[in-house]
């Protein structure tokens, strides 16, 4: 007997309205990362990239989880993350406030970590440490292009 599988992809871009523009969101349904933090990550971005704004707010949790097409937990799970982590204050007027409010010292040390693990497994697929570099600094310049090295 012959077993066919399919596999449907299934990523979604979200457009959200922020400052009055719009930003898209990209949620990978299929992908093993939690859609919360595919969420967060998507949000750091934006404030990365400055389509996000320091005082903009980010829409209420269930008009977020309405437009993602989510359970307002994981949206509210999400947000609660960006407050721990220092990128949006909680009001209970006026939503989630992106304001960054980040230590570098922690930051500095939380980059560390991630790019540890990031690091690891370039070495184990045979990434040189120029390619990483490379990619490094291209990251650097897309998210924010008026970065001076120095």
């Amino acid at each position: 007997m012959l077993a066919i599988h399919i596999k449907i992809c299934y990523t979604l871009a979200i457009t959200v309205i922020i400052r009055g523009k719009a930003m898209d969101l990209y949620i990978d349904f299929n992908s093993d990362e939690a859609i919360y933090i595919q969420l967060c990550n998507q949000i750091i971005m934006g404030i990365a990239t400055d389509k996000i704004k320091e005082g903009d707010s980010l829409p209420s949790v269930r008009q977020m989880a309405e437009n993602v097409g989510i359970n307002m937990h994981t949206v509210n799970k999400a947000y609660s993350i960006l407050k721990r982590e220092g990128f949006v204050q909680l009001d209970r007027r006026r939503g989630a406030i992106i304001k960054v409010d980040a230590n570098k010292l922690n930051v500095l040390n939380n980059m560390k970590k991630e790019f540890g693990v990031v690091v690891a497994r370039g070495i184990c697929n045979g990434v040189t440490k120029n390619e990483a570099h490379e990619i490094i600094d291209e990251l650097y310049t897309e998210f924010s292009p008026e970065t001076v090295e120095e």
